[in-house]
């Protein structure tokens, strides 16, 4: 679909990158969703973390294969390579800060919220 198919902003080239920027956001999102379902069942370890950053990149590979059978999307490799990116920043971080050095405040971010939902 076209950048101003649902909305448009008032200037064009910042509609259109900001809704570029979303295949950063969404995939790391998707990222996120998926380290927390092995962190609040106490299986997330540097294996688990590594194969949630890989289903995510996948899932990003294969919704530009996806689209590239829809009639008004489009598919591009820039597309997909936004999508890793942005799991990528993710990982980083989850890396750094919960195996690298938990201490820093994401990690214990991230313990709080399992010691939370954790029945």
């Amino acid at each position: 679909m076209p950048d101003n198919a649902v909305i448009e902003l008032p200037e064009r080239s910042i509609d259109r990158f900001f809704k570029e920027s979303l295949h950063l956001i969404e995939f790391a999102i998707l990222y996120i969703l998926i380290i927390n379902a092995f962190l609040v069942n106490g299986r997330l370890t540097k294996g688990a973390h590594l194969t949630a950053a890989l289903i995510a990149c996948f899932y990003g590979f294969v919704d530009e294969i996806h689209q590239a059978f829809v009639p008004s999307r489009s598919a591009t490799a820039i597309d997909a390579v936004k999508d890793v990116i942005g799991v990528l920043v993710c990982y980083y971080i989850v890396q750094a800060s919960y195996f690298t050095h938990p201490r820093r405040r994401v990690g214990q971010w991230m313990e709080h919220f399992a010691t939370w939902i954790r029945p």
